[in-house]
């Protein structure tokens, strides 16, 4: 067994679209970044990538390259997903928290559930917290999020 954290964050920003897990969530500003700036896929990507000792995300899709430029987050993380069953890993499950203030992530859980389980092939967690006012994320600046992923070697 192998295991991988990830992290990310962005800035919430507005005229984006907010997209969370490959779910596009209603509200009053998006998250800014060079792709659709999606921090769930953008940690999952970081922990699967590091379980199976490939790098990170910046060194796989760099912010400098256009080809990536308001690319889906899942498009990314499915290439992510290939290099890691190339390497010879089974994904497990992933556990992933989301820290935000606002939106509530509740009402838009299991879709996120469901989309990711469907693109990962894996047991999938998801759990929500705000920062209780504190930092980017409790004064609604950022949304951020931190995520493990554990692998197996294939057989």
């Amino acid at each position: 067994m192998k295991v991988g954290f990830g992290y990310d964050i962005h800035p919430l920003v507005k005229e984006r679209p907010l997209i969370l897990g490959g779910i596009e969530i209603p509200h009053n500003k998006g998250l800014g970044g060079h792709s659709d700036a999606d921090p769930v896929c953008h940690a999952i990507m970081d922990a699967l990538l590091g379980g199976a000792a490939l790098g990170d995300i910046g060194t796989h899709f760099p912010d400098t390259d256009d080809a990536y430029k308001n690319i889906s987050s899942t498009t990314l993380l499915m290439n992510v997903v290939e290099k890691v069953r190339q390497e010879g890993y089974n994904i497990v499950n992933i556990d992933v928290t989301i820290i935000a203030e606002s939106p509530r992530i509740g009402p838009y859980r299991s879709k996120i559930v469901s989309r990711l389980s469907e693109l990962l092939n894996a047991q999938v967690s998801i759990k929500a917290k705000t920062n209780e006012g504190l930092g980017p994320e409790g004064r609604r600046e950022a949304i951020s999020v931190y995520a493990v992923a554990c692998l197996e070697e294939s057989t």
